[in-house]
Parts: C-alpha cells; sequence; structure tokens
C-alpha cells in the first residue's frame, strides 16, 4: 500500500478517537457493575419468598419455580455459598412436614392411638427440640416397643430432593448486565485497536 493510500486511510482513521471507546467501555463497565448486583439482590429476594412461603406451608412449589426460572436466566445469581458441602437451598419446614408425614404413615402399634399418643407425648417432653420429629423417631418407636406394641419397619431416608435444591446461573445472560458487559469488552478491544492503529499510521505516513 503506498503511502497516498495510506495517508487516505490515515484522514478517515484521525477522526475516530481512542477515548471515545474507553469512555463507552467505563460507562458500560459501570452499567454492568450495576445490573450484576441489581441481579443478585432481586435472587435474594426471590429466595425470601421461598423461605416465607416454606414457613407457611404453602406455595413453595410456585415461589420455588419463580426462583428457578431467575437464576437460570440471570449472571450473578449463584446460591452456593462458598465452600459448603450443603445445598444453598434447604427447606427446614418443608423437611419437618416430610419427616412428620413419614413418622404418622411408618409407625404401626398394636392399640394404636392410645400408645401411639402416649409415645409422642413422652418424647415431646424428652425431646423439646429440633426439626419436628426428626429426633423423636426413635424415640417413638423404642417406646412403643418397649410397652408391647410393634413398630412397622419404616423408610427412614426422605429423599433429598423433597427439600434440598441448588440452580445454577449461567455465565453469561441475554440481560442489562450481559449485554452491557459485551459492550464493555468489545469497547475495550477497540479501544486497543485503535490506540495501536493511529501509532503505526503516524509513523508510516511522515
Amino acid at each position: 500500500m503506498n503511502k497516498r493510500r495510506l495517508h487516505h486511510v490515515w484522514t478517515r482513521l484521525r477522526f475516530i478517537k481512542p477515548w471515545y471507546f474507553l469512555a463507552i467501555a467505563v460507562v458500560s463497565g459501570a452499567v454492568c457493575v450495576f445490573a450484576l448486583r441489581a441481579n443478585n439482590e432481586h435472587m435474594v429476594k426471590l429466595r425470601s419468598a421461598v423461605y416465607a412461603a416454606d414457613r407457611k406451608g404453602s406455595g413453595v412449589q410456585k415461589a420455588l419455580d419463580d426462583l428457578q426460572a431467575y437464576v437460570t436466566a440471570h449472571m450473578n445469581t449463584d446460591l452456593s455459598t462458598g465452600t459448603s458441602v450443603y445445598p444453598p437451598i434447604q427447606l427446614k419446614y418443608t423437611y419437618q412436614r416430610l419427616v412428620q408425614a413419614k413418622q404418622n404413615a411408618a409407625i404401626a402399634v398394636d392399640s394404636s392411638t392410645q400408645l401411639y399418643t402416649s409415645a409422642q407425648n413422652y418424647c415431646q417432653a424428652k425431646i423439646p427440640i429440633g426439626f419436628s420429629g426428626g429426633y423423636r423417631v426413635p424415640c417413638i418407636e423404642q417406646y412403643i416397643q418397649s410397652h408391647g406394641g410393634t413398630v412397622a419397619p419404616s423408610a427412614a431416608t426422605i429423599p433429598t430432593a423433597l427439600y434440598e435444591f441448588s440452580f445454577v446461573s449461567p455465565a453469561w445472560s441475554p440481560d442489562l448486565a450481559g449485554w452491557s458487559l459485551v459492550i464493555a469488552l468489545l469497547s475495550g478491544v477497540l479501544f486497543v485497536i485503535t490506540s495501536v492503529a493511529r501509532r503505526w499510521f503516524r509513523r508510516t505516513v511522515r
């Protein structure tokens, strides 16, 4: 490419100032940071709604669906708790209800109602704290057996999928945070390219 042609390109390129792209990158980066923060704050609100529904015992599935839909579609909504080995969403009250239901279904006694009620009252007084029924099942079974009753074999394990949940957020999402990140990165690249190109043309067309 001869100098005349280079000079023609340079006359067009010199009007494109690198700082234009730098300014766009900075503004877009700031927008991205605020959008990522907004994403995380909204996730926290939805997670709180899940816990509230769990406590009330109604609307849990809808709250979970709303949380899952949002987390899986937006950046910076990761629910992980650092290096914890436990799932980030654990529904305490759902677990309590499942344990109680399992306990009611699993324990069968000869004299039925009277002995079972006595066992419940005894174990509740002996073990007043903890997940409802969770720590009392062995106590109730032992009480029933020691008083001549029979205990049906029970499935002690409650599937964790019923009360533990973990949703993964995407590395990039097509929302305000995602697109502002793309613009910031592209603008940064264009800033570098135009800066290098301007220096090269300045030296070449002299």
